[in-house]
């Protein structure tokens, strides 16, 4: 095990000596054929799709996460389509920045270049395989993959796609590697592989994400889970407030975006909450209330600590009540993940509070935490949304690939 990591190891190395050299048109010419190679086989990836499914269901995978695992045509079109934006995205590679002449004549600045070789570890989620590769192919890195079992047929179709593509377009195909391996004890020892990889960024669960964060020498780019809120202040619109809550909540339930947790303000309590619980109620959602809000929700059960602080995942919501702005955005602070949050609200001096005082990647006004997505913010495909707040903070686009250097010009300066 430990000898085949070390021979890809050496493989990503070669391969990002190589893609250094690439220039931006031949990246984006790559693209754009990976992503109608994608598209032309969307059978062969539906079909290995639908043997990890069925494996899912049969394991009782939950149905948020069946959600997240499932491709289909649409699906494998949107994978293509992030790879196709990332083409009409500028490469911030090779940008110069900040260049400044010294007193003795030195001209010091910064210039943008790829971090190196990139290992991903990420559990079901086969657009990630897709989007992995555009980001860090068209800034000039190569990437390693360690997917979970749960995908593993999946990941391979998609890969052995892409790597075909790189074949054809006379493009090393070590730019993208996937371990077949799908063990613990094979992830441990690729989170120790520092002399090979540059950054690991882990996209999964909880538990997942700890596990890297505690167990790799490589350094880590944390990647959170999502404890999302949305507070109701006492000025917002009620109806606006149920539209934001139902999308934010249901469109898709197994994303890190989707709100988890409901804080209404006391004043708001009545007019919201029963409307509100009919059209959970129409959707399937278990709601998890307090006991101000147990009562004006019909079907809600009795919340407990743990849920003001659980990710779910599911078609699950906790709900309270509060009596002001700032205990909202104290009990954000306390139980958030430091994800994506959000106010619904008419009172600017209350959405500024909030904006200012809430710790998160992403801060909402009036708006659905369903927006903190790479593509919704422009970026093209994401690497992930980090939570963490160094190097990079909330969705990872091109630009959170790549480091400075400093490049200095002289005319023969020597330090007196």
């Amino acid at each position: 095990m430990k000898e085949m990591l070390v021979q890809l190891g050496k493989r990503a190395k070669d391969a990002e000596a190589a893609l250094r050299t690439i220039s931006t048109d031949k990246k984006n010419q790559v693209l754009a054929a990976v992503a109608d190679h994608l598209v032309k086989n969307s059978e062969a990836l539906l079909k290995a799709n639908e043997e990890d499914v069925k494996n899912g269901k049969a394991n009782h995978m939950p149905e948020g996460l069946v959600d997240r695992l499932l491709l289909t045509r649409e699906r494998i079109e949107g994978m293509a389509d992030g790879l196709r934006q990332l083409v009409d995205l500028e490469d911030p590679v090779g940008e110069v920045t900040g260049m400044k002449k010294r007193p003795n004549g030195l001209l010091i600045g910064q210039k943008r270049v790829p971090l190196g070789v990139i290992g991903i570890i990420y559990e079901a989620r086969p657009n990630v395989t897709a989007d992995a590769f555009g980001l860090c192919f068209k800034t000039g890195n190569v990437v390693i993959l360690k997917g979970g079992s749960d995908a593993i047929h999946s990941n391979q179709a998609i890969v052995a796609c892409i790597r075909e593509t790189l074949k054809e377009q006379g493009i090393t195909e070590d730019a993208i590697q996937l371990i077949e391996d799908t063990s613990r004890e094979t992830a441990g020892e690729f989170m120790k592989m520092n002399e090979y990889v540059d950054v690991l960024i882990p996209r999964g669960g909880k538990g997942l994400i700890r596990a890297v964060v505690n167990q790799s020498t490589i350094p880590v780019i944390e990647t959170g889970t999502g404890n999302c809120h949305i507070y109701v202040d006492e000025t917002a619109d009620p109806e606006m407030a149920a539209d934001i809550i139902m999308n934010a909540k249901t469109q898709r339930v197994g994303v890190c975006n989707a709100c988890e947790s409901l804080l209404v303000h006391d004043s708001m309590k009545e007019v919201l909450l029963p409307v509100l619980a009919e059209r959970l109620r129409e959707k399937h959602v278990e709601m998890r209330a307090d006991q101000e809000a147990l009562s004006l929700m019909p079907g809600a059960v009795p919340a407990d600590e743990e849920d003001w602080g659980t990710e779910y995942l599911d078609y699950i919501l906790s709900i309270k009540i509060v009596y002001s702005v700032e205990e909202a955005i104290a009990h954000i602070n306390r139980y958030n993940t430091g994800h994506s949050e959000a106010i619904i609200t008419n009172n600017y001096m209350h959405a500024q509070k909030f904006l200012d005082e809430v710790d998160a990647a992403a801060v909402y006004v009036n708006a659905s935490t369903r927006f903190t997505d790479g593509c919704e913010f422009g970026y093209g495909a994401e690497i992930g949304i980090s939570t963490q707040k160094l190097h990079a903070r909330g969705p990872m686009g091109l630009l959170a690939l790549t480091t400075t250097k400093y490049i200095i010009y002289g005319n023969g300066q020597i330090r007196p």
